[in-house]
């Protein structure tokens, strides 16, 4: 069974950091692609984070190129998302997902989400 429980989220002023980590399970973590999305009420998710298997490559939302840094450590089964200076509009739910090829088109998986709020 496919877990993945995020953690790390929570109230930080302007300007401020935290780290969001994503705990998985239920599949063979290194070799899969980990994202990180994120929603505010009424609008579509972003993908705000992609890193490749091996740690590699990474993809980042425009906004938050330069702030936020995507990691893993495949030997802990853990996503990370370090996000730094941060602005009142990164206040979202942050979501880590993965996508795996159990069916022809793949399988996307979710976890139950990790509130960020900035404080202005």
């Amino acid at each position: 069974q496919v877990q993945l429980v995020e953690s790390g989220g929570g109230l930080v002023p302007l300007g401020g950091s935290l780290r969001l980590s994503c705990l998985a399970s239920g599949f063979t973590f290194e070799r899969a692609a980990m994202n990180w999305y994120r929603q505010t009420p009424g609008k579509a998710r972003d993908l705000v984070a992609q890193i490749r298997s091996t740690g590699s490559s990474t993809i980042y939302l425009e906004s938050v190129k330069g702030r936020f840094t995507a990691s893993r450590d495949n030997g802990k089964n853990t996503a990370y998302l370090e996000m730094n200076n941060l602005e009142p509009d990164d206040t979202a739910m942050y979501y880590c997902n993965t996508v795996l090829p159990t069916s022809a088109y793949g399988d996307s998986y979710w976890g139950q989400g990790t509130q960020v709020t900035v404080s202005s």
